[in-house]
């Protein structure tokens, strides 16, 4: 499925101006069809993905308790 860059901006909630700029720097793959830009909605599917599983590693990271200090002494 192709977006447009309107909905491309859309999709990942920036300016259309920085989607140009994305497909300028070569890192948003783009097709130019005489008229309008073309980008392939997959290929952020993988990005979105890593995203997710990033998200959920940091979740259980911030879950794990904080472990005792063997060496803390009592200074009362």
């Amino acid at each position: 499925m192709y977006l447009t860059i309107n909905e491309t901006a859309e999709y990942l909630s920036i300016s259309e101006e920085q989607v140009k700029a994305l497909i300028l720097e070569k890192k948003i793959r783009a097709l130019y069809d005489g008229e309008d830009y073309l980008i392939n909605k997959d290929q952020f599917k993988t990005h979105f993905e890593q995203l997710e599983k990033y998200k959920e590693l940091i979740d259980e990271y911030m879950k794990e308790p904080i472990p005792e200090d063997p060496d803390v002494k009592d200074e009362d």
